[in-house]
Order: C-alpha cells, then structure tokens, then sequence
C-alpha cells in the first residue's frame, strides 16, 4: 500500500502528539493534585504511568477525573472545564467551581500543565489573548499560574516559522515569573525563576540537535547537554 503525503504528515503529528503528552506524564508524582488544561494537556490523563496515584481536579467542580471514556460509554454529566466527556474514578468528588478554585488558589493543586502563546526566559506566561481578536474572558489560567505549586507550559516551539521562547512576552500577561518548566515538541526546558540562572535546556527530542533549537529559540539559555 502507497502512503499518501497527507496521511504521511498527519501520522508524525500524531506520533509527535503522543511523545509530547508521554513527556509530560512523567512530571506526575504519585499523590500529585493536577490540573490539566485545555487542549493537548487534556490527554496527559490517558498516559500516568501504572502505580502513579495522581488525583486530577477540574476547575468546573471535580476531583478525581478519569481517562476519556471509550465510544460508546460517554455521560453527557461527566465533563471536564473544555467540556469534553469524562470519567470519573472511585472516590470522584464533586462540588462548586468556587470550591474549585479556593482549592486553586489556596495552593493545594501541585502542579498545572497548560498552553501557551509565549513564553519568555524570565518565566512570563502568555496564554489568555492576542489584542484585536474577540475573547470570552481570561478563563481559570491566572488562578492557576499564581495559585498552584509548579506549572508546566506544553506548546509548539514555534509558530509559522516565529520563536514562541522569547526574551520577553510581547502579548498581555497571564503571569509574570510563573513557568517552571516548558515542553515543546523540540525539547525540554526549565527555568530558574528565583535562583538567577534562568532558562535551561535540559532534554532533547529524538532527531533534534542543539543547533535547531538555537535557531529556533529567541531566549537565552544553557544548554545542559553536551
């Protein structure tokens, strides 16, 4: 069977899809409080390896959200903040979105894993809206960046060819010194918010070289791999 240019590409998104959230399910510690954003970070669900116990909130009013439920066994009642049907797992808890967010904000969700627009080498996030274009309101994104313990920002490492690491945000701000580790689908970098160092590069994904990254990145950074 020939494969054709269009199934070809559509396949390495989804492979490169898959080794994204893969990454991302290995910052999950067992007895982590974790919220999960809209859109890629949604999957993260479906890949916490076996024996990581991690008890998932939803800004709508759930804790202890489940894998995506398979065709056919969807409830219409069981959805996440992007309202996508859900499961629940045993001990599923339920109750208002301001209880949510109390949780948010009272700081006893440990880590969030979002997306974004920008990201700067001081830890700025951008993520809420691009001026000129309609937006429904901020969302739940400010409460989460500056309530929760450690934040994880998931995205593309470039857009039509610009860098999305940059050395300052030029969108409006979801949060000022908030990331602490970004994961693209070219490499993984943490940030140093407090300690000085700032951005560093700390893993490659397979096939990527240090000069692709450099030539795609606008940020300062180390490199920590030789």
């Amino acid at each position: 069977m020939v494969t054709t240019p269009v199934k070809a590409d559509k396949q390495k998104d989804v492979e490169k899809r898959e080794r994204i959230v893969k990454r991302i399910a290995r910052e999950m510690k067992d007895g982590f409080y974790v919220n999960l954003g809209i859109g890629l970070p949604t999957l993260v669900a479906n890949y916490i390896a076996p024996g990581v116990e991690v008890i998932l909130q939803s800004e709508n009013g759930m804790l202890g959200v489940g894998p995506f439920p398979f065709e056919g066994e969807e409830d219409p009642d069981l959805i996440n903040a992007s309202k996508e049907t859900v499961s629940e797992v045993p001990g599923t808890a339920y109750f208002s979105s301001a209880d949510s967010f109390a949780m948010i904000r009272g700081g006893h969700i440990d880590l969030s894993v979002l997306g974004a627009m920008e990201v700067d080498e001081e830890g700025n996030l951008a993520n809420w809206m691009i001026p000129g274009k309609m937006v429904k309101g901020m969302g739940g994104a400010m409460d989460l960046v500056a309530g929760v313990k450690k934040v994880v920002v998931v995205m593309e490492h470039s857009a039509k060819n610009e860098p999305k690491l940059l050395k300052r945000c030029t969108l409006p701000l979801t949060g000022a010194g908030v990331v602490d580790m970004v994961i693209t689908d070219l490499g993984v970098f943490i940030i140093d918010k407090r300690g000085g160092t700032g951005m560093s590069l700390i893993e490659l994904a397979p096939g990527v070289t240090n000069d692709e990254i450099r030539g795609k990145t606008q940020a300062s950074y180390r490199s920590a791999i030789g």
